[in-house]
């Protein structure tokens, strides 16, 4: 083999280590991104997290809700008040400027809260959130826990996104700031991670709740137009109540959809349970339960579509569980 025939050979050898050493970190951002875009994601996820700059377009997340919530538009705009939590402490009558309950509760408008950093935040009392409120969790680790969690009372156009809530306990009655913006006298509170009360068009999207004295998430009071979706349920007897109880016939008017969320390890019951209104869930996964996943009583409308239900190796493994009412054999049906 001739000088010129090697070196010919031996430069198109450097030339291609050159080329790989160049040119591989933009083929490994390219597979990056192959995958990423190759993920099989439901629509709302699909709506922002393509996106590599969403922190800069927070609100885009406002159009990618679905089912009765319908799309968040009334949540953004050029009013739009944005407003970062820097202090986790609280104050349930005055609170101070840059903690939530001052951007929950006291601003009034059309809110977007975010967060400075990780934070765990015990409440004092319950957190009643205004209409036209976002709380966005993303891109962060946000604890509620240990005692009051949070409501949405007389309030609408409310959205509660990538919020750990968690072990909230009971609250005896008192003085709170009200979602006007003033101080209210509340009741007893039983120990829900998120309650609702006569609250209307209300988007819960992305949390985790687990581990709370009474309920995970309560729909009540004639509160409808509610999403529930992408939220991960567990360690709780009693999950979801959709219906304040059997008396409560303004509940009639409830709409409410639960899709692409996760139940399980160890819920019992009420994935959800149903009063008088109407449940659409769908696309939802049960890991095993104690004793149902869906139950009802006062003739609820329920259409159940594409869950996997996953039953449990001992108990009642009753994916759905109609009650009785007044001793009397109900005739109803799920349809």
């Amino acid at each position: 083999m001739t000088y010129q025939v090697i070196n010919s050979i031996l430069w198109c050898f450097i030339l291609v280590i050159i080329s790989i050493t160049i040119f591989t970190p933009k083929l490994c951002f390219a597979t990056k991104q192959v995958k990423i875009e190759s993920l099989v994601m439901n629509q709302i996820d699909q709506c922002w997290r393509f996106n590599p700059e969403w922190r800069k377009h927070r609100s885009k997340l406002a159009t990618c809700s679905v089912g009765y919530a319908g799309k968040m538009t009334n949540n953004i705009g050029k009013d739009l008040i944005l407003y970062k939590v820097t202090d986790p402490n609280d104050n349930p009558i005055n609170p101070k400027f840059g903690t939530l309950r001052y951007g929950a509760s006291r601003i009034q408008g059309k809110v977007w809260i975010t967060f400075q950093g990780d934070m765990h935040i015990r409440l004092e009392k319950p957190l009643l959130i205004s209409s036209f409120t976002t709380i966005d969790g993303r891109g962060v680790n946000i604890h509620i826990a240990n005692n009051a969690c949070l409501m949405i009372f007389k309030a609408t156009n409310v959205i509660i996104h990538g919020l750990r809530i968690h072990h909230c306990q009971p609250q005896a009655p008192g003085m709170v700031m009200g979602p006007n913006g003033k101080a209210i006298h509340l009741g007893q509170v039983d120990g829900d991670a998120i309650r609702l009360v006569t609250a209307s068009k209300i988007w819960i999207d992305h949390n985790t709740l687990y581990d709370c004295q009474d309920g995970l998430l309560d729909v009540t009071r004639g509160s409808t137009n509610v999403t529930v979706s992408n939220n991960w349920f567990r360690e709780q007897d009693k999950v979801m109540l959709l219906g304040h109880d059997d008396g409560y016939v303004r509940d009639k008017d409830m709409k409410v959809t639960i899709v692409y969320n996760y139940f399980g390890p160890n819920c019992h019951q009420r994935m959800p349970r149903i009063r008088h209104g109407y449940a659409h869930v769908a696309n939802n996964l049960y890991m095993g339960w104690v004793q149902y996943a869906i139950g009802g009583s006062m003739e609820p409308s329920l259409k159940s579509e594409s869950n996997l239900f996953i039953a449990p190796s001992s108990g009642h493994k009753e994916v759905t569980w109609r009650k009785n009412s007044n001793g009397i054999r109900d005739t109803w049906e799920f349809h």
